[in-house]
C-alpha cells in the first residue's frame, strides 16, 4: 500500500511571519523586485499544473483491443470470413469496435478530471511588486510575491497569512470543512492537520468575506490542489470484478476450445483417418460454433439495461461494467460534509435560562418549528426565548433567497443563514424593528452588535433603543452581568452556562452566545465602548449541518444488506462522531484522526480499518490510503464524496460516486456513478441494481454454455 508523503514540503504553517519571509527572501511591504521575478520563474516554473505526458488517441484506442476475448472474437471473424459468413464476420468486429469505444470514452473521462483541476485555478491574482499594487496573470506568481485578499476573490496560490481583517475561506472542496474557514496570521504546532491550518490558503478555495494578505509559498504542483494533481494521475485504476471475471473466463473457456479442437483433430487423423484437409475445415467450424463470440455483446445489452434501470432510480452510471460492480460492493467510504448531511447549517438546540428547547426542519428551509418536548412552543409564554430568536435574525448580515426550484440558499455566512431560518419557523411577529447602527463581526474581538429602536412592550409609545449582541460564547461570558428569565433579569451563572455549551460541543454543534443591552432612545451611533457593562445574556443557540433524513434509513438498510458504511470526512471528530451515531455509522465514541493515521505503519492501518467507521479531519492523502487499505483486506470498495478532496479516492476504488448536484466537475469526472439529487439513499438503489444484474449475468453465461 502506497503512502503518499511530501518529504521535501515546509510546514510553512508552524513557522513565525518573519522566520517564512526571511526563508522566501520576499518583503512584506513592497513585494518582490522585478528583477528577481524572471530568475524565479525559471527555478519554480509557471504557476500552473503540469500536463502529464499523454500517449496518441490512436494508440489508446487500439489498446483496448488487447483483451483475450477480443482476440477470440478476431479469430472467430477471420474463420467466419474464410468459410463465406461475411455477415456474421461483420457482427464479430463490430462488437469488438464498439467495447473498444465504449472503453476509450471511459478513459478520456478519467483524464478529464485532471484537466478540470485546471479550471479551480485563479486566472488572475492581485500582488505588490516593487511597492505597488498591480493585477498580474496568476501563472505568473512565484515564492516570495505578495498577494492581497478581497471577498469574492479566488486563492491563486498556497499562502501563508500575514494580515487578516474578518478574513474568511471556503474550503469544503478542499478540507470537507462544511464552515467558511476564519483566517489568523498566528503559527501553528508542527502536527496541525490540513483542515485546522487557520494561517493558510489554498489554491483554488475562495474567499467569502473580508480582506487579508499572504505570501505565495507554494505554486504550480507544489500546492495541495497541485498534490491531488499528482495523486490522481498516480493513481492505477483497478479492473472491476466482472472485467476479471470475464477476462478469467475467456482464457479458460480459449483453452478448453483449442485444446479440444486439437485432441479432436489427433482423433480423426489417427484413429478414424480422415482426409487431413476436410477434417482441419470441419474442426475449425466445430471450434468456432464453440466460441461465445456473442458473449460480449450479451454482456454489454445486460449492462446497458442496468445503467437506463439506474438511471430511472435518480443514478447515472458512466462505466457499463461498473454496474455490476455496484452489486458487489461490501463498504462503501462516504464523505460528510454534502453526502450524508445537507451542507446547510441548522439550528438544532436553543437553551435560554427558563429551559431547552429543539427546533425541527433541516437547512435554509422556513419550514418546522421551535419544540419543546414534542410540542409547540408558546412564545406568549417563552418572552426569553422569543426575544433569542430575534436578536439571531437582528444581529445579521446574511439573506435568504428562493430559489427558482424550490431550496433555500444563504447570501453570506451560512450561521447566520440559519438563524435567519430559525427566525421565519418561530411562530412572533416577523416585523422587524429599524436598524440603527452595526458593529460587524471580527475576529478581534469575536462579536457582533446590532442597535435597533424599539418600543416599551404593550404600547405604541417609542421607548428605549436596544443593542442586540451575538458571538462567542465565551467573549459575551466576560461581558455578561446578569442573565434574563420570565421573572426578570437575575445575577449571571457563569459556570451553568459553561457547561451548557460544553454539552452542545459534545453534541456537535458550533454554539453562538446572544445577548442585549437597553440604552437610552437617543443613542442613534454604537462603538465597542459602549457594550463592556450591562449586558443582558440570552442564551445558546446550537447549530450543525444536519444529516439528510433519507440517509439515515439508507445506511440502515446497507447494514440489512451487509454491507458496511464509514464516514471519512476532513470535519472535526466531535461532529463526525454526533452526526455518524445519528446515521446509525460508529458508536459516537471510537474514531480515527488524520494524526492518527499518519502515526501508523501500513500493518497497524491494514489492521485497524476493518473495526473503525468514523475517520476525521482527513486530508485527501488519508481518503486515498484509506480505501486503498479497504481493498487490501479483499473488500470490493465504494467511495462517494463532491469535492476536490475526494476526486482521488473516487478514482482509485472500485466504484466512485459523486454528487451531481454540489459536486465539482472534478469529482464528477473521477467517478463511474454520479447521483442526481445527491442522495446517499440512491445508492443503495444502485446496489439493488447491481445486484440484479450480476444475477442475470450468471444466469446468461450459464445459458450460453
Amino acid at each position: 500500500m502506497k503512502r503518499y508523503t511530501e518529504p521535501t514540503d515546509k510546514k510553512w504553517f508552524s513557522l513565525e511571519i518573519e522566520e517564512a519571509v526571511r526563508e522566501l527572501g520576499g518583503d512584506l511591504e513592497t513585494g518582490l523586485p522585478d528583477h528577481e521575478i524572471s530568475s524565479r520563474l525559471e527555478q519554480f516554473g509557471p504557476n500552473s499544473l503540469p500536463q502529464g505526458k499523454r500517449k496518441h488517441p490512436l494508440i489508446r484506442f487500439l489498446e483496448h483491443f488487447n483483451d483475450i476475448l477480443i482476440y477470440i472474437l478476431f479469430a472467430a471473424a477471420v474463420v467466419s470470413a474464410v468459410l463465406g459468413h461475411y455477415l456474421d464476420a461483420g457482427v464479430i468486429l463490430l462488437v469488438a469496435v464498439i467495447n473498444a469505444v465504449i472503453g476509450y470514452i471511459q478513459e478520456n473521462k478519467a483524464e478529464k478530471a485532471i484537466d478540470d483541476l485546471k479550471d479551480l485555478l485563479s486566472p488572475k491574482a492581485q500582488v505588490r511588486r516593487g511597492g505597488s499594487r498591480t493585477e498580474i496573470d496568476a501563472d505568473g506568481l512565484v515564492p516570495g510575491d505578495i498577494v492581497l485578499l478581497g471577498a469574492g476573490d479566488r486563492i491563486p496560490a498556497d499562502l501563508r497569512i500575514f494580515r487578516a481583517d474578518n478574513l474568511k475561506i471556503e474550503e469544503s472542496a478542499l478540507t470537507g470543512e462544511s464552515m467558511p474557514s476564519e483566517k489568523k496570521p498566528e503559527a501553528l504546532a508542527a502536527e496541525t492537520m490540513l483542515g485546522d491550518r487557520d494561517n493558510m490558503a489554498f489554491s483554488g478555495t475562495t474567499v467569502t468575506s473580508g480582506t487579508g494578505q499572504g505570501i505565495v509559498v507554494a505554486t504550480g504542483s507544489h500546492t495541495e490542489i497541485g498534490k491531488i494533481n499528482r495523486m490522481m494521475a498516480d493513481v492505477e485504476k483497478i479492473t472491476t470484478p466482472l472485467l476479471k471475471q470475464t477476462d478469467r473466463f475467456g482464457k479458460t473457456i480459449s483453452v478448453v476450445i483449442v485444446s479440444a479442437a486439437m485432441l479432436l483433430y489427433l482423433y480423426g487423423i489417427v484413429i478414424m483417418q480422415y482426409p487431413p484437409v476436410e477434417l482441419l475445415m470441419a474442426v475449425i467450424a466445430l471450434a468456432v460454433a464453440a466460441i461465445p463470440e456473442g458473449l460480449p455483446a450479451i454482456l454489454s445489452i445486460i449492462l446497458a439495461v442496468g445503467v437506463r434501470n439506474m438511471a430511472a432510480r435518480k443514478a447515472t452510471v458512466r462505466n457499463l461494467p461498473s454496474v455490476e460492480t455496484l452489486g458487489a460492493v461490501s463498504v462503501i467510504c462516504s464523505d460528510k460534509t454534502g453526502t450524508l448531511t445537507k451542507n446547510e447549517m441548522t439550528v438544532r438546540s436553543v437553551i435560554v435560562h427558563d429551559g431547552e428547547f429543539h427546533v425541527s426542519g433541516t437547512g435554509y428551509s422556513p419550514e418546522g418549528d421551535v419544540l419543546v418536548g414534542d410540542d409547540k412552543v408558546d412564545f406568549d409564554r417563552e418572552p426569553v426565548l422569543h426575544e433569542l430568536i430575534v436578536c439571531g435574525d437582528i444581529c445579521n448580515e446574511s439573506t435568504l433567497a428562493q430559489l427558482e426550484n424550490g431550496s433555500w440558499k444563504v447570501n453570506g455566512d451560512p450561521t447566520e443563514g440559519a438563524l435567519i431560518a430559525l427566525f421565519q419557523k418561530a411562530d412572533i411577529d416577523h416585523t422587524e424593528p429599524p436598524r440603527l447602527s452595526t458593529i460587524p463581526f471580527d475576529s478581534a474581538y469575536k462579536y457582533m452588535a446590532t442597535l435597533v429602536a424599539s418600543h416599551e412592550p404593550g404600547t405604541n409609545v417609542p421607548g428605549h433603543n436596544v443593542i442586540y449582541i451575538k458571538g462567542a460564547p465565551d467573549r459575551l461570558f466576560d461581558m455578561a452581568q446578569r442573565e434574563k428569565s420570565r421573572a426578570g433579569e437575575e445575577p449571571f451563572n457563569r459556570n451553568y452556562w459553561t457547561e451548557k455549551v460544553a454539552e452542545l460541543a459534545s453534541q456537535g454543534q458550533r454554539v453562538l452566545g446572544m445577548a442585549y443591552k437597553i440604552v437610552d432612545k437617543n443613542v442613534t451611533k454604537i462603538e465597542h465602548e459602549d457594550i463592556h457593562d450591562d449586558i443582558v445574556f440570552l442564551g445558546l443557540a446550537g447549530i450543525i449541518d444536519p444529516p439528510k433524513e433519507e440517509a439515515i434509513e439508507a445506511v440502515r438498510v446497507c447494514k440489512e444488506a451487509g454491507i458496511r458504511v464509514k464516514m471519512i470526512t476532513g470535519d472535526h471528530v466531535e461532529t463526525a462522531k454526533a452526526i455518524g451515531l445519528e446515521l446509525g455509522i460508529g458508536d459516537g465514541k471510537n474514531a480515527l484522526q488524520g494524526r492518527d493515521i499518519d502515526a501508523m505503519s501500513d500493518e497497524e492501518l491494514l489492521q485497524v480499518v476493518p473495526d473503525i467507521d468514523i475517520f476525521a479531519r482527513t486530508s485527501p492523502e488519508h481518503k486515498l490510503e484509506l480505501v486503498e487499505a479497504l481493498q487490501e483486506n479483499g473488500n470490493i470498495c465504494a467511495m462517494t464524496g463532491d469535492g476536490v478532496n475526494d476526486a482521488p479516492a473516487l478514482r482509485k476504488a472500485d466504484v466512485g460516486i459523486a454528487m451531481g448536484i454540489k459536486g465539482t466537475d472534478v469529482t464528477k469526472d473521477a467517478a463511474e456513478v454520479v447521483l442526481v439529487d445527491d442522495n446517499f439513499a440512491t445508492i443503495v438503489g444502485a446496489v439493488e441494481e447491481g445486484r440484479r444484474v450480476y444475477d442475470n449475468l450468471k444466469k446468461t453465461i450459464l445459458f450460453i454454455l
